[in-house]
């Protein structure tokens, strides 16, 4: 499993958690790190036609070749 952590401030990650709503793409861990499938989020995005996550972050912050993005 191969995982990508990304250091955000609380207001980058809750603008993600508002951004992302999708059950099978995100997931928010009791401590508040949010964990992001990238699969499950790369068929959120196309579904909507947005790309919410490179919106928020940039695109070059984001390595989808990982399994999952943790937003911490």
């Amino acid at each position: 499993m191969s995982i990508q952590d990304i250091t955000v401030s609380n207001n980058i990650r809750k603008k993600i958690i508002n951004a992302v709503r999708d059950d099978s793409a995100i997931i928010i861990e009791e401590n508040g790190d949010v964990i992001i499938s990238v699969a499950a989020y790369q068929e959120f995005a196309e579904r909507i036609k947005r790309s919410p996550l490179e919106e928020i972050l940039g695109e070059d912050t984001l390595d989808f070749s990982a399994e999952y993005l943790v937003f911490s």
